[in-house]
Parts: structure tokens; C-alpha cells; sequence
């Protein structure tokens, strides 16, 4: 804690939400009752920019469900009583014990969240396979960005977001949105299009709504929604039939170049208008656009990769870009927008299924040598790989499956894909502990509920989309009653009788997590709180040592593959794994709003924040159709649920779509569980449906 947090005076710190992570300075009222929130004009992200959920981002400072003490389900009356904090750990370890006595170490998991901070993610991987020795850990970040850190594993050898700082796009002549809404999602960010389209800059938006991204791009193309793999192929198909293939770069630094070829051949633009609905001639406008680019930058969100094909559809923009010669070079490339707060550093420091820290894979015997030694264990006891996220979540309960569950950071109920039955699954546990601020929906179905810090009240890092390491720092204290997830971890760790070191002090930890992801791809061993806290805006990973400057763009000399060449992988399309037929003949897709963050557990909560509720977003010509009003209800029906809510109709989306928010709990009870075969992504973004009046 500063010397200006411990007079009450302001404290610089970070956002909690996106993965922006924007500046902002909090400054607590007397006797710490209220918190103030500025915009840092310093920033070099944010430059003095707040979203409406930033500005109000103090709304949960003080609020009357903030939850203080611990609570633990009576077995006789169901009901929710409060305990104190020795009482609830050593229940919760006794329990811990017991399932595992009766159905061995996988026989408890442990689930996180893409919102914790580099010291909890890393904490928490480490409590799964050296506390309880269980493979089952696994977090909602798969559910995020994990088709593109798939594709660029594959593709490039590293996964960072952004390999390059955000502002680059300002200097782009071309600038690609495929499947995102930067401007509801992360406002701050919408300048760097507006100044590449002050400097003489094209934008074009890929989406089947016209957003408000859409609204200030110069161009927008409006595909069925689960198509812009088929999209990509027809612009790489116009790009190499025009002559705009980079033969020089493909030859001198990529591999496999002819077998995408091959496979983007079949996808002439008529072919591509057929599948998607985007006509053949903005298809080859668009391929004309980038080849005759000095510069230009593709960029993909979730509205491309949480799909069945996320990864196939992520390789396939990455390979116009790579035969366009754009990674690596000034201003250009491929870049993946995060979308959690942490949704960065939360995947590279273990709490995925097939992960340990500095982004090293648990199958490899070196990586799990060079771990085992800092955390002073015997490499022969960290477990393999477990599940992913949805296949965890799916197994709980039954046979062979865990029977006890940790959560941190994580409201499954609302954010999990056919969230139904998930529900059912967390109910058939014999256990499930959540560690949250508020009653969340998955807290409420809970046995234990232990309260934890919020971020103004505790210090800690995050990674942003860009692969800058910042540091939040500890504005006030917590209320009486709660602890961090750190001493969480700890004081489990000691009722479990874990070997090696559990410190509850941030700064300790991270500088733990950088011995152990020392040499790793994500490799955080040359930062501290004390440097970022002397840096100005943070430190780019890789960063192996005190001496080495950062590393704010990846690619310039090699890429990280043995033979420092990028992949091109060849891809095609598959079509939906849940097409639309007679009998659900309408695509659903789901998204956010300004107003709202991921389940809206805490935002919902804000006051100063809209809560609308779910609504069904609608065509007219859709609404006549089916006999529906503005703000009538309907009804969305999929093969796992139904939602009934507000239409709201608008022309600025398909005719033959529906949109549905995902804050609320609804959303998800109707989305498909279909998972990619390489990142485990469920298909969120698109289903089929039916709709009625």
C-alpha cells in the first residue's frame, strides 16, 4: 500500500472491467464512506478517456449486498448461515478431504476467472495442483479469447493478443473489425479508429448488426452470422487472384503457403456471397482495399472465434495477413482484441486446463522440471491436463467426474454455454464453494459463499490486450469481515497441508510467478510492482530480465517458432454445427451492451448504470412476420431453452438473425455447447432458433 493510500489521499490505479485496463485515479471521502473516480490523462491507453461503467466503476464502494462474512448452507434447512472465517476454512477443507478420500484428487475442481489478477490466476493454479493435486482447473477465459490464442499459438508460435501497441492503428491505411463492437465494448479505444480515419484510414467493420462501430466505420459488410470463415477465404481467394500476394515476404519468412492456397481456391467471392450473403464484389473490394495498402491491420473478436470453427476462423484472417506480409512490419499485422480485464495475463499463469505459468504446456517434462523447482515440489506429483471449461462444468457430478468445486472470479450460471444444464451439473455437486463480493446467481446456489476483495481493495497486476503488465493499486481497505483470494488460498493451502510457500502478499507473489514463467513464452521474470510502479504505462512481456527494456511489438526480425518463420494453415469451412432448419429456421447471436460487463454481476448492481434487462433484437421485416411489436414481448426458443423478453426492432440487423444481450440470466439457457476442436470454445455466437410473438 502507498503512503498516499494509508492518509487517504489518491491513488492510481486501473479500471476493473475491460481489457483496456484504463488509467484512472480513486480518492477516498473521509473515513473511506466514498470513493471519487478521475480519468489518468497520462495513460498512454486511455489518455484520460472512462466508459460509463469506468466512471461509476466505485458504484459497488459501500454498497448494502457487498457480502462480509462467510455463510455455509445448513444441511438441515437449506438456508444460508454466517460463520466465521476459521469455522468456514476448516469446513471447507475437511469436505475437500473427504471427496477426495472417497473419489481421488480429480475428485475436486477448481474453476477461475479471466477478471483475477496475474497473482490470483497464478495462485490459483498453483492451490489446484500442489494443494489438492487435481487436473481439474480450468477458468471462463476459454469461453473468451481462447479460438485466437489457438490460431496464434499455431500461426506465430506465441499468443499475445496485440503484438503491438494499440495506437498503431492510428497510422494504418487499412484497419479490419471482424466481429467487433469496439465502441460499446471498450469506448476509449474508438479514437484510435477515428484518428486512422482522420489520417486518411479506411475502416471496415465485419458484422451481421450495424453497431455503433459499424456506425462510424467506412465500411461495413453484414454477414450470416458463423461465416466469416468463409469470408476470409474469398478475400485471400480475390487477394492471390489479383496479384496482391507479398511473394517475397511469404517466401523469406512464412511456411505452408501453397496448401492455403489450394484451400482458398475453392472460395471464389460468388461462392463466398452464397454462404455469407456478402456480395462478390465487396468481397473483392475489400481484398483490392488491402492489397493496395502501404500498411493495414486485421483485428478479431469474439463475434469471429466463439464459434465452432473459432480457430479455423481466426488462421483464416491470420492468412490474409501473412500473404499480405502485414505481421511484423510497421503499423500492420493480426491482432486478437481480449476482451477481460485480465483475459491476457489470466491465460498465461495456470489456471488452464493444459497450462502452467510463463505460458509453458503441463505435458512438456521441462516445463513441468523447471515449475516443480520453484514451487518446491516433486515434478512427478503436478498432475496432466484436465478439462476444458465447459467439458469440466459438464462432468460435475457425475460418474468419474469432480464432486466438489472451487470458484473464483466466475458467475457460471449466467456466462456458461447451455447454462441450464449447467445449473443442474453445479447442483448434483456434493460441494460448491464461491468466492465473490456480491450474491452472485451462481453464489446463491452455493454451500459456502466466502467473501473477497473487490479491486480498489487490494493491489495486484493485470495484462492488457497489448501485453502491458500494469499494476492496480489498493485504494481503501476492505470492509470488516472480508478477506483477498489470496488469503483465501493461503489459509486452504495450510488446512491442507501443501508444501512450499503461500504468501498473501501481492508483490511476493508476482515476483514467485516470474521466477516460474522465467523462460517461458510468457515471460514476466524482468518485472516487479516496484518497476511498473517507476514505469511509464506499465511493461510489455516478454520481459526475461531488470535490464531488458519491455517488448512492445513481436515479429519485426523472427517469429517465435524454431525456425523463426510464421505458419499458414490451411482451412476450410464446415458450415454451423447447428444449422438452421424448419423447425428453427432464425440465427441467434449474443453480444454485450455499453451499460453492462460480462454476467453483470456487479454492474447490475451500479446504480448509475441502465439495467434493462435481456430484449430481442429484431429486423421489421422479421417482426411483421411473425406478428411482433416494439416492445411487445417474444418469445426465443433454441433445442436447449426459450426467452421470453422485449422485442426491439431495428434495420440494422439481418432479417434473418436475432440478437439477445448476455448480462442477464436467460441468454445462455438458449446458446450452443458445441465446442472448436483446438481451443474447446463453446459456439456462443451463433445457434439456430425460432421466434414468436
Amino acid at each position: 500500500m502507498t503512503r498516499e493510500t494509508r492518509s487517504g489521499g489518491p491513488t492510481a490505479t486501473h479500471c476493473p472491467y475491460c481489457s483496456l485496463q484504463c488509467g484512472m485515479v480513486l480518492t477516498p471521502g473521509r473515513g473511506g464512506r466514498t470513493l471519487t473516480v478521475a480519468a489518468r490523462e497520462d495513460h498512454p491507453v486511455s489518455e484520460g478517456g472512462l466508459c460509463r461503467k469506468g466512471w461509476t466503476a466505485a458504484g459497488l464502494h459501500g454498497h448494502r449486498e457487498r457480502l462480509t462474512t462467510p455463510l455455509v448452507r445448513d444441511r438441515a434447512t437449506g438456508d444460508l448461515r454466517a460463520v466465521d472465517w476459521d469455522e468456514a476454512l476448516d469446513l471447507v477443507a475437511e469436505r475437500l478431504r473427504a471427496v477426495q478420500a472417497a473419489h481421488g484428487p480429480d475428485g475436486v475442481a477448481v474453476f477461475g476467472g479471466g477478471g483475477l489478477t496475474n497473482e490470483k490466476a497464478y495462485q490459483l493454479g498453483k492451490l489446484a495442483r500442489v494443494a489438492l493435486g487435481t487436473s481439474q482447473v480450468d477458468y471462463n477465459g476459454r469461453w473468451c479469447m481462447s479460438s485466437a490464442a489457438s490460431a496464434s499459438n499455431r500461426a506465430f508460435g506465441i499468443d499475445r493478443g496485440l503484438p503491438f501497441p494499440l495506437a498503431d492503428v492510428e497510422h494504418a491505411d487499412v484497419v479490419v473489425l471482424v466481429g467487433s463492437n469496439l465502441v460499446e465494448t471498450m469506448p476509449p479505444a474508438a479514437r484510435h479508429l477515428d484518428r486512422c480515419r482522420a489520417n486518411g484510414g479506411t475502416v471496415v467493420v465485419i458484422d451481421p448488426r450495424r453497431t455503433a462501430t459499424a456506425e462510424r466505420a467506412d465500411v461495413h459488410l453484414q454477414p450470416v452470422p458463423g461465416t466469416d470463415l468463409p469470408l476470409a477465404l474469398g478475400v485471400l481467394h480475390a487477394v492471390d487472384a489479383a496479384g496482391g500476394v507479398d511473394a517475397a515476404y511469404v517466401a523469406e519468412r512464412t511456411v505452408g503457403w501453397e496448401d492455403s492456397r489450394a484451400s482458398a481456391s475453392a472460395w471464389w467471392p460468388e461462392r463466398v456471397e452464397r454462404v455469407s450473403g456478402v456480395p462478390a464484389d465487396e468481397v473483392r473490394a475489400l481484398a483490392s482495399l488491402l492489397a493496395g495498402a502501404g500498411s493495414a491491420v486485421v483485428l478479431t473478436a469474439r463475434g469471429a472465434e466463439q464459434h465452432a470453427q473459432g480457430t479455423a476462423t481466426v488462421l483464416a484472417w491470420i492468412d490474409v495477413a501473412l500473404a499480405l506480409g502485414l505481421p511484423g512490419r510497421p503499423h500492420s499485422g493480426y491482432g486478437c482484441l481480449t476482451g477481460q480485464g485480465n483475459g491476457q495475463g489470466g491465460r498465461e499463469h495456470g489456471q488452464k486446463a493444459d497450462q502452467l505459468p510463463g505460458y509453458r504446456m503441463i505435458d512438456d517434462p521441462a516445463a513441468r522440471d523447471h515449475v516443480a523447482a520453484v514451487w518446491g515440489v516433486d515434478a512427478a506429483s503436478l498432475p496432466g491436463p484436465g478439462r476444458s471449461a465447459y467439458e469440466l462444468l459438464d462432468a460435475l457430478g457425475t460418474p468419474g467426474g469432480p464432486r466438489a468445486m472451487l470458484v473464483h472470479g466466475s458467475n457460471i450460471v449466467v456466462s456458461a454455454p447451455n447454462a441450464a444444464h449447467v445449473t443442474d451439473r453445479l447442483a448434483a455437486l456434493d460441494l460448491l464453494v464461491v468466492c465473490d463480493l456480491v450474491m452472485s446467481e451462481t453464489a446463491a446456489l452455493a454451500d459456502v459463499v466466502l467473501p473477497v476483495t473487490q479491486w480498489s481493495e487490494e493491489s495486484g497486476t493485470t495484462t492488457n490486450l497489448e501485453g502491458r503488465v500494469l499494476l492496480r493499486q489498493r485504494a481503501v481497505a476492505p470492509p470488516a469481515g472480508v478477506r483477498s483470494d489470496l488469503e483465501v488460498m493461503a489459509g486452504l493451502a495450510e488446512r491442507l497441508g501443501a508444501p512450499g510457500t503461500w504468501s498473501t502478499d501481492p508483490a511476493e507473489v508476482f515476483d514467485e510467478l516470474g521466477r516460474a514463467s522465467a523462460g517461458g513464452r510468457a515471460d514476466y521474470a524482468g518485472i516487479s510492482h516496484a518497476r511498473i510502479a517507476e514505469s511509464d504505462g506499465g511493461v510489455f512481456w516478454p520481459c526475461p530480465d531488470a535490464d531488458h527494456p519491455g517488448t512492445p511489438r513481436l515479429f519485426a526480425d523472427a517469429f517465435a517458432h524454431p525456425d523463426g518463420r510464421a505458419r499458414f494453415v490451411a482451412v476450410d469451412h464446415l458450415g454451423p454445427a447447428e444449422p438452421v432448419d424448419e423447425a428453427f429456421p432464425v440465427h441467434l447471436t449474443t453480444g454485450r451492451v455499453l451499460a453492462q460487463y460480462q454476467s453483470g454481476a456487479q454492474t447490475r448492481r451500479v446504480r448509475e448504470l441502465p439495467d434493462t434487462g435481456p430484449y430481442v433484437e429484431m429486423h421489421p421485416m422479421l417482426a411483421d412476420r411473425i406478428g411482433a411489436y416494439d416492445g411487445e414481448p417474444v418469445v426465443v426458443t433454441t433445442r436447449r431453452g426459450e426467452l421470453k423478453a422485449p422485442a426491439r426492432l431495428t434495420t440494422a440487423i439481418r432479417p434473418d438473425t436475432v440478437f439477445v444481450p448476455f448480462h442477464w440470466v436467460g441468454a445462455n439457457r438458449l446458446t450452443s455447447d458445441a465446442l472448436d476442436p483446438a481451443s474447446r470454445m463453446p459456439a456462443f455466437k451463433v445457434c439456430a432458433a425460432a421466434v414468436r410473438a
